[in-house]
């Protein structure tokens, strides 16, 4: 298949900064899904007004909300199925600057296997409690793969190749929700997908808000990681037969 990239876009309250994301997301050429994860209104008509498959962008309504997971993995399925060869996901909240989506799309054609993962990059206006607990997550996600080769796996800016991705959550349980980031790169590692880290800016804008639940996604990743570390011996025994 020839690489014909694309970029998906999970929305969940957040729709007044996704035009400019759109925007530079177009302006390089890239159609767009935008994923309506089950929002109600305003949201809801937020984000439809931005529906022009005619210039490239299409809105996917989910009926009920599923999660950041369950709304990423329903628009690499749209995409795939529209002919789409490679996924750039990218947040609807204006934490990540489309600009920097060329660097991705171009390691991607060089290296059309892999999934180029973005490794973020902060300033001053990051919440210091999830710096600190983005490093716990790094710390077993190591452990987990045996390796250091995924630098983060919380950063939701990324390339997947979708043919490698869609296998990986047709036979696996892959958590809908906000644990959806790092459990998806652990068993595309396990199943011998390359990972490139690509360093990106990441910024948390004046007044965002977060669709993070401290308690309920804490517990969510807790349970995530301990089933990954549980399955990690078989995974980790099995891997060097698996073709890539």
């Amino acid at each position: 298949m020839s690489f014909r990239p694309c970029a998906v876009i999970p929305a969940y309250n957040h729709y007044l900064r996704l035009g400019p994301v759109i925007d530079g997301i177009r302006a390089l050429g890239l159609d767009v899904f935008v994923i309506d994860d089950g929002n109600v209104e305003p949201a809801r008509s937020g984000l439809a007004v931005f529906h022009a498959p005619e210039r490239g962008v299409t809105v996917i309504r989910r009926p009920v909300n599923g999660g950041k997971g369950a709304a990423v993995m329903d628009g690499f399925r749209q995409a795939a199925a529209a002919g789409y060869s490679h996924a750039l996901q990218i947040d609807a909240d204006g934490q990540h600057e489309p600009e920097q989506a060329a660097k991705f799309v171009a390691l991607s054609r060089a290296n059309p296997t892999a999934v180029i993962a973005g490794q973020a990059t902060y300033d001053e206006t990051v919440p210091k409690a999830r710096k600190f607990g983005r490093w716990i997550t790094h710390f077993w996600v190591w452990v987990e793969t045996c390796s250091l080769d995924i630098a983060d796996s919380m950063c939701g800016f990324r390339m997947y190749p979708l043919a490698s991705t869609i296998r990986t959550i047709d036979a696996e349980h892959i958590g809908p929700r906000m644990q959806y980031d790092t459990e998806i790169l652990v068993h595309l590692h396990w199943r011998r997908v390359p990972v490139i880290n690509l360093p990106v800016q990441v910024v948390y804008p004046p007044d965002n808000t977060s669709n993070f639940r401290m308690l309920q996604d804490n517990v969510l990743i807790s349970l995530m990681h301990l089933g990954l570390v549980l399955q990690m011996p078989a995974r980790m025994l099995i891997k060097p037969f698996r073709k890539k």
